[in-house]
């Protein structure tokens, strides 16, 4: 279990970090422009939901080049589609309910509840990943044999 939380911790750290920043920073900027909290709360739910996939996607043409470089071969549009692929099994589930309906009911409510912008955008987040992850590490681990092993 320890290496399992190792390897989930150094995959999804770093994503979490800069859809944080993305998340805070696309919430506070769409608030002070529209005032309105529907427009904020989708800022905020797609911002940190680029920042995430982003990074996700980053990291798995990165891992998937260095195994394809040990071996001489090189990264091609097949091996794309691959990791493409992949993140669609670990994360569609997940992604379809989290961003379409979970994420952006508590990005806008909880900051009206908590009667802060940027501790509802971040009580919000953190609920939210809870709901995210708990079906996107099953399918990860289900299927990253199959998937991730090019």
């Amino acid at each position: 279990m320890r290496k399992n939380l190792a390897e989930w911790v150094k995959r999804y750290l770093p994503a979490e970090a800069l859809s944080l920043v993305a998340t805070l920073a696309a919430g506070g900027a769409a608030f002070s422009f529209s005032h309105d909290r529907t427009t904020t709360a989708l800022a905020a739910t797609w911002a940190g939901n680029v920042a995430y996939f982003g990074c996700i996607l980053l990291q798995d043409i990165r891992t998937t080049r260095r195994s394809r470089h040990a071996t001489g071969q090189r990264y091609s549009a097949q091996k794309f589609g691959k990791n493409i692929r992949a993140l669609v099994v670990e994360f569609g589930a997940a992604e379809v309910l989290d961003s379409f309906l979970i994420r952006p009911l508590l990005m806008y409510y909880l900051p009206l509840w908590l009667g802060s912008l940027s501790g509802g955008i971040l009580a919000a987040k953190l609920a939210a990943d809870v709901t995210f992850y708990v079906p996107a590490i099953i399918s990860y681990e289900l299927s990253k044999k199959r998937l991730r092993n090019f």
